[in-house]
């Protein structure tokens, strides 16, 4: 599996086809699959694969997001997942108010169990149509618009592509981990 790394050295267009597939593999990975086989759990600690999808919806319109906001401001700070006390500080977040980009939180005030793995992956193809819409619409000078990722530093425009390509890979991941360990023992 690429890692960032290996995305961030990888062409604009490389990153965009990779971002273009990730539905269509969604789609194939939870094909035929009951809704009860999708709300299953491989074990305590785990999503179930209809968590999975619809953590990959909520985390595209948080990209879709930051995408826009690179291309409008200069410079902004953007918030991070796994962000440390001292990085969510400026933010005001974080102790008592908690993390706003929780996915364990999404996950359970969300209720992603409870929710229909077949709309979350319409919602997620809407969002990611509109993602690569935009981003197949930029100038090369947009790409190199950075967006300070408040734990990491200055990234690209190109280097956020490659973090959502390496998440969705993660994820993709996951997911096929979570159908094939969840499956009912016969």
């Amino acid at each position: 599996m690429p890692s960032f790394e290996d995305y961030r050295a990888a062409s604009i267009d490389e990153r965009v086809a990779r971002l273009a597939r990730t539905p269509g593999e969604v789609e194939a990975a939870i094909a035929g699959r009951s809704e009860a086989d999708l709300r299953r759990r491989p074990d305590a600690t785990n999503w179930a694969a209809v968590e999975v999808v619809c953590h990959l919806r909520d985390v595209e319109e948080l990209f879709q997001l930051r995408f826009h906001t690179i291309v409008a401001l200069e410079e902004p700070r953007i918030l991070a997942f796994r962000a440390t006390a001292a990085e969510l500080e400026p933010w005001r977040v974080g102790g008592a108010i908690g993390h706003p980009l929780d996915p364990d939180r999404w996950a359970e005030e969300r209720q992603y169990r409870r929710q229909d793995a077949r709309q979350a992956l319409a919602a997620l193809a809407r969002r990611r149509g509109e993602v690569l819409s935009l981003l197949r619409g930029l100038a090369p000078a947009d790409w190199k618009r950075v967006g300070v990722h408040i734990g990491l530093g200055p990234l690209s425009l190109a280097d956020w592509a490659a973090s959502l390509a390496s998440h969705d890979d993660n994820h993709l991941e996951q997911l096929r981990t979570t159908l094939v360990q969840g499956e009912p023992r016969t």
